[in-house]
């Protein structure tokens, strides 16, 4: 009998322990989700840093976001690619800029599989301050429905380890969606998400 209590009390303590972890992380997770954001904000709120045209700068208040969902904040593997070829990428005008495909990522979401390539640039990976710096352009069944048609952005620093947290709550627009005068990489075909990505910064809304 006693050897029972004590398995059950073991059992409500692992839980209570698990219960506590959890709460734990998703604190930690809508802490970071909320940095972000408030960064994102200050940012376009600067009309030293903001990308917005003067009139819309006038009238800016806050960007609009999905609200923060943990389920598009996954576990990713980090694969890289070798050999890779330089190419020119497409942006929103006439600018070709080099990137190279850098490596893929691999990753679920409830429970369906999906990748990703992720890509260098060439002009940054020279500057010291960029040069662990990878960046993943892509399209989802959100794109000109919810968050900006031309697709969104999320940064990333090289990982030390073949595993990586990818998280779409911090996905945002590129400046071309706030500001025509911006030339903007086209996320490739490749990139396309089937899946609602309801996560990150939506469209940005005209005043």
């Amino acid at each position: 009998m006693q050897i029972k209590i004590f398995s059950v009390q073991l059992l409500l303590s692992l839980i209570f322990v698990s219960s506590v972890v959890a709460q734990e992380n998703h604190a930690d997770f809508l802490k970071g989700v909320l940095a972000f954001q408030k960064e994102l904000n200050a940012e376009y709120a600067d009309k030293e840093s903001s990308p917005l045209t003067k009139e819309d700068l006038e009238q800016f208040k806050k960007l609009e976001f999905y609200p923060a969902n943990e389920k598009f904040n996954v576990k990713a593997r980090f694969v890289r690619t070798e050999n890779e070829k330089p190419f020119q990428m497409k942006t929103t005008t006439s600018r070709r800029p080099v990137y190279e495909k850098y490596a893929e990522v691999h990753f679920e979401i409830e429970g369906n599989a999906y990748k990703l390539n992720v890509y260098q640039s060439h002009d940054l990976r020279k500057m010291a301050a960029y040069k662990k710096y990878l960046f993943i352009p892509f399209t989802d069944l959100t794109s000109g429905d919810g968050s900006y048609g031309g697709g969104r952005y999320i940064d990333l620093e090289i990982p030390e380890t073949d595993e990586i947290i990818l998280d779409f709550n911090h996905a945002y627009n590129p400046y071309c969606a706030y500001n025509p005068k911006y030339s903007c990489p086209i996320p490739p075909s490749e990139n396309f998400l089937d899946i609602t990505v309801e996560a990150g910064v939506k469209a940005f809304k005209k005043f």
